[in-house]
């Protein structure tokens, strides 16, 4: 009898959600173990060879094996083991910008918590952060206490981010900046990238005490001249002045619309005339941004500095900027405690703005 599964794709899809966990932990593992480094360097190797680089019991290493090519990450031909074209562009350096460091971060810090998903949405808060020593209400802050898990967070931020940054980095609006505020800029990734490209540009890193730190030892300790380090918490302490634009780089995703709108507020009272921001999220390895806004673009504010709104219409994508709109058109305001909104935007409204 003919079994629908067999042909059905929704149903190979479903069977593959099902083994997902360990085909995910079995490449993970793979990364951990520098296994598709050692298969770059000596393709074709056989069972005994990696038995010998790995040190794991063979019945072990047989399985991890027999996971990783059921996963398609690795392939065997003639009894020899080879990377596959993906793990041999994304997984076999240990380069900054290898998303091995990502695979990792994910295994050791996301998986362990969404055991925890249930729980958290009934409860509508982070139940998770109970595994993490400390009383902070967030588990950047947490990881603070751990520091060998907060490097491995980092270098798996720092991978995830040089997997997509090319695509802000080449957005000419960077030409006309001298002085970039950097919210949430971490271990200085962005920034240095940003830096290497645009001469005249010059960057302020606004984090918490430890990633500033983290971010003396990267490569941002290379531009003295052209990167300060400034601590702060995003919604406590005031955003430096000084800046001609400000970067939100994988940072705004993570908060409620009413923590967005205090962040941008907060962003568009530090900001002088004509200034801007932008704002990036990432799908997979490509950037997925909001536009940046310009002085005289249909991104602009409403002429009354005092009225500080920003026209979103219906229609509008999250990605575009928002278009002129008639009087009747109904705005929302960028602080949270505005009135004479009648609707809140939601996540495919949300739009960059200039000053």
């Amino acid at each position: 009898m003919h079994r629908p599964e067999e042909s059905d794709p929704d149903y190979q899809q479903f069977y593959f959600l099902m083994n997902a966990p360990a085909l995910y932990n079995a490449a993970a593992t793979a990364a951990e173990l520098h296994l598709f480094q050692f298969l770059s360097e000596h393709p074709g190797s056989e069972f005994e060879e990696i038995h010998k680089f790995t040190e794991l019991p063979s019945h072990q290493l047989r399985v991890l094996l027999h996971g990783v090519c059921a996963v398609g990450r690795l392939k065997r031909v003639d009894g020899g083991y080879h990377n596959s074209r993906v793990a041999a562009d994304l997984l076999a350096s240990d380069s900054p910008d290898s998303w091995a460091h990502t695979l990792i971060g994910w295994k050791e810090i996301y998986y362990p918590a969404f055991v925890h998903l249930t729980e958290a949405l009934k409860a509508d808060t982070n139940t998770a952060l109970a595994a993490h020593p400390g009383d902070e209400p967030t588990l950047h802050k947490r990881l603070t206490r751990n520091p060998e898990l907060e490097g491995l967070f980092h270098r798996a931020m720092a991978s995830f981010t040089l997997a997509s940054i090319d695509d802000l980095v080449d957005r000419e609006e960077f030409s006309g900046v001298t002085r970039l505020l950097d919210i949430g800029g971490g271990d200085g990734t962005t920034t240095v990238r940003l830096l290497e490209r645009y001469p005249q540009l010059s960057s302020t890193i606004f984090d918490q005490p430890s990633l500033c730190r983290i971010a003396g030892t990267t490569d941002a300790g290379n531009f003295p001249d052209r990167i300060e380090l400034h601590v702060g918490e995003f919604f406590d302490d005031p955003f430096p002045a000084g800046a001609d634009a400000v970067l939100f780089s994988h940072v705004l995703g993570i908060f409620s619309e009413e923590q967005i709108l205090t962040l941008l507020k907060k962003a568009y009272d530090v900001l002088p005339e004509g200034a801007g921001y932008a704002s990036t999220t990432t799908t997979s390895r490509t950037t997925r941004r909001r536009a940046y806004s310009e002085p005289g673009s249909a991104c602009t504010s409403t002429p009354s500095p005092a009225a500080r709104e920003w026209h979103i219409p219906p229609g509008t994508t999250r990605h575009g900027c928002a278009k002129p709109v008639s009087p009747t058109s109904r705005p929302f305001r960028n602080s949270p405690s505005s009135t004479g909104s009648t609707s809140e935007p939601n996540s495919a409204q949300r739009t960059s703005m200039s000053r």
